[in-house]
């Protein structure tokens, strides 16, 4: 896990370290990259423009005091969860044992959908039935991108799953999940039709209206995308094996209301002289 100091409070999110080289050598050199998948750098993004566009004067944020407080928000990281953390957004990594959620008592304001609302009440926690992926608010925090999205610039973009990218990497239409974060946000704002296995590719195309398809992944748990459909109010919904099949569907449209997500976002972390927890929370333009 890496953690972001958003104005004293500790954002979590998954972005690996990537030894430059392999073996005993790799382990004791601490040379390399982080790995920069987009959509696990979404999560501090989202949290920090939200603060950002609720607060706006930047000078109160700056003087708050750090005091340990840690947010989760996007991504399938629930594993990592400490007791007392809150939860906004995020969701359960199908390929975790439930061995691996050590905590008994979290802060949950909303999940990325049904199966993990599921799996925390399960374990007697009480979550928030407030269902949404915070990736779909990419066009509120990034304003540029709806606009973008009227100039259409590619036909088709594919946009795999991490794991998946050497498969596609020779096709023209491919992008490289772990490029530049606006980069490829804009690349599929442009694009008529997204297709692949990569949950926030799906997300973010379709939270600007843009048809997308998932191709099912190779080494990902379907879970994460049952519970974000299901977040979305879809039982069901496509999974295709190859590109002629996912072009060959039509899928409808997003309909979502992304103003009860939006409602859960845990302002009151934030609370500090000047400010109390009944703060109004961002509303929708």
């Amino acid at each position: 896990m890496v953690t972001e100091n958003i104005y004293g409070v500790a954002v979590e999110h998954w972005n690996p370290f990537v030894p430059r080289f392999s073996g005993r050598i790799g382990a004791r050199l601490p040379i390399g990259r982080r790995r920069n998948n987009f959509g696990d750098l979404l999560g501090p993004v989202i949290v920090r423009r939200l603060l950002e566009q609720a607060v706006g004067d930047q000078s109160t944020l700056r003087a708050l005091p750090q005091d340990g407080k840690r947010l989760v928000a996007v991504g399938s990281i629930l594993h990592f969860a400490h007791d007392g953390d809150t939860v906004w957004g995020s969701g359960v990594n199908g390929k975790m044992p439930e061995s691996k959620h050590t905590f008994g008592r979290l802060d949950i304001r909303a999940v990325r959908g049904p199966r993990t609302f599921d799996f925390l009440e399960a374990r007697g926690l009480e979550p928030e039935r407030v269902f949404g992926d915070p990736g779909l608010l990419v066009p509120r925090v990034f304003d540029h991108l709806p606009a973008l999205s009227m100039k259409k610039a590619h036909a088709l973009t594919i946009v795999p799953n991490l794991h998946d990218h050497p498969v596609w990497a020779s096709h023209p239409a491919t992008i490289d999940p772990t490029g530049d974060l606006v980069g490829i946000l804009e690349r599929i704002a442009q694009s008529e039709r997204v297709v692949g296995s990569s949950l926030h590719g799906l997300v973010v195309a379709e939270s600007l209206g843009i048809p997308a398809t998932l191709i099912a992944p190779a080494a990902e748990s379907m879970f994460k995308y049952e519970d974000y459909y299901g977040g979305t109010g879809r039982d069901s919904f496509p999974v295709t094996h190859d590109l002629r099949e996912a072009l060959a569907q039509a899928p409808d449209p997003l309909a979502w209301d992304a103003q009860p997500l939006i409602d859960a976002f845990p302002l009151d972390l934030w609370s500090g002289p000047g400010r109390s927890s009944s703060s109004t929370h961002p509303t929708t333009p």
